[in-house]
């Protein structure tokens, strides 16, 4: 009776550990806004290299404000190491451009968040980084829009 119990708890915390990164995975729309269009020059202060999407931290310069801080969506760790990126590929200080579209939360606490697009690396390098089927503006530049 008591392996029962067990096999039981375990399922119950299975079950309730996958609502919770099924809630945390969302489309597009629900948090980002299509009609906000962002490009972000900046510095890496932070990568996370998580699931179900991994984030890429930046300082902005921006005039008359100083700097503000930008947490940017990507895709999942997985469909960044297919575009060609890795844990390394952003060391912290790296000079980036990212485009994507600013959040629905204007509050920008803790930080502004985007969803990124696209990101170019100071030598030109151009990759995108953007999560494919969420409901994103189809703009030419996810590969998979083809």
């Amino acid at each position: 009776m008591q392996k029962y119990s067990v096999l039981l708890l375990l399922i119950v915390v299975a079950t309730f550990s996958a609502s919770d990164r099924a809630r945390a995975h969302h489309a597009f729309s629900a948090e980002f806004d299509a009609n906000t269009p962002v490009t972000l020059r900046g510095k890496v202060t932070k990568v996370e290299w998580i699931n179900p999407h991994a984030w890429v931290h930046l300082a902005v310069e921006q005039a008359d404000v100083g700097v503000i801080d930008w947490m940017v969506e990507a895709g999942t760790p997985n469909t960044l190491l297919r575009a060609g990126l890795n844990k390394n590929s952003l060391p912290i200080g790296s000079d980036i451009v990212v485009r994507g579209y600013q959040s629905k939360d204007r509050s920008c606490k803790p930080a502004c968040k985007a969803n990124g697009r696209d990101l170019v690396f100071s030598d030109g390098r151009k990759v995108f980084m953007g999560s494919s089927g969420t409901g994103a503006p189809k703009d030419g530049l996810d590969p998979n829009d083809r």
